[in-house]
């Protein structure tokens, strides 16, 4: 298996906190270390810039908790990129803040018609976007994803509010193989998955609930929660050497490796 080198975005937590609640994971009376999550959100950083990835950061901005997961920021593919709108009013500020940045950084820009939410829902598997819906990014999406990026779309329906966006149910692990959790997904998404990917990795409900499928991998390297041991000892059977990192603060609002990290793909090269 050969590693390939990669360019992500991502953003410091400085003012994460849990201050709504927009998915089932988050109790705004739970207590959250915001130390903790700055502190742990390094030890990814550093993750991946030891394996030799590139990070570049956007600036957080004050009052928006949730930036931290770069992931919903947009959808980079081949040098374009898509920018976000976001379901829930708490984080619609985020869009134009994440907007700003592909633009300052030459990406070609396009702006979304419905509901998107990034790379929560949109991933790149080999020649296929593997569009998620049911939750968050609408379905009517899709068809503007196609005519942007020229990428055949694959709907993937979602079933279980627990796992909201794709990210959560999925992982592209290269450009054949992918991770998923079966019942995250309706029978008929379950069906397609079971003929693009005959050889997927299969997760466990276990491994799914601390957000082991949430994870990054860069054909090699897969870094995902180190509660995951599940998922990482199946990973390890099929030739992946994986790396574990504690999230546990960012869980608390749903997210995990992926949420905050989006991938920057500048042209097929970088794929």
């Amino acid at each position: 298996m050969d590693a390939t080198s990669q360019r992500f975005l991502m953003c410091r937590p400085t003012y994460f906190a849990v201050d709504y609640a927009i998915n089932p994971w988050m109790d705004p009376t739970a207590p959250v270390d915001a130390d903790l999550a700055v502190r742990q959100w390094e030890q990814l950083r550093q993750t991946y810039r030891d394996l030799g990835h590139t990070v570049e950061e956007i600036a957080p901005v004050p009052g928006l908790p949730d930036m931290v997961f770069a992931a919903n920021g947009g959808t980079v593919i081949d040098g374009k990129a898509m920018a976000v709108q976001f379901r829930d009013p708490q984080r619609a500020d985020e869009a134009p803040a994440y907007r700003a940045w592909f633009e300052a950084a030459g990406f070609e820009m396009y702006d979304p018609k419905h509901v998107n939410e990034g790379e929560g829902d949109i991933l790149l598997a080999g020649d296929v976007l593997l569009a998620g819906t049911g939750f968050r990014t609408a379905h009517a999406s899709h068809a503007q994803l196609q005519e942007v990026f020229g990428y055949p779309v694959v709907t993937m329906q979602l079933v279980d509010p627990r796992f909201y966006h794709l990210d959560t149910a999925l992982t592209v692990l290269d450009e054949r193989t992918v991770a998923y959790l079966p019942e995250a997904f309706s029978p008929g998404s379950q069906a397609v998955l079971r003929r693009l990917f005959p050889d997927a990795v299969h997760a466990t409900l276990a491994d799914a609930e601390v957000f082991g499928l949430n994870a990054v991998s860069d054909g090699r390297h897969v870094v995902l929660p180190a509660q995951a041991t599940g998922l990482a000892a199946k990973l390890r059977d099929r030739g992946y050497e994986t790396i574990g990192v504690d999230l546990s603060e960012l869980r608390k609002a749903g997210g995990g490796p992926k949420c905050c990290t989006l991938r920057l793909r500048q042209g097929k090269a970088s794929q």
